[in-house]
């Protein structure tokens, strides 16, 4: 873990522990079920772009890669190692 990730994971830290804890637990919430969602929702698009009828690699396709790229975002964020 490099220094600027420990500060970044520290700063994170020290906000939600000074949050209102009604609020950092609706930020949890929303977090966990986005993280639990991405992966499932990027799937069922892939899939779904080669049942339809449509030439593969349309639109559906496009959302999938969109999902996929939510979540290489999302593994670079800090708040699943501070949540």
């Amino acid at each position: 873990m490099s220094e600027e990730t420990r500060n970044a994971t520290e700063a994170l830290r020290r906000i939600f522990r000074d949050m209102d804890p009604a609020k950092a637990q609706e930020i949890r919430q929303c977090y966990y079920a986005v993280m639990d969602n991405l992966r499932p929702l990027a799937d069922l698009l892939e899939i779904e772009d080669l049942n339809t009828g449509d030439e593969p690699g349309g639109i559906l396709i496009h959302e999938h890669l969109l999902a996929i790229t939510a979540i290489d975002a999302m593994s670079q964020s800090q708040l699943g190692a501070v949540l």
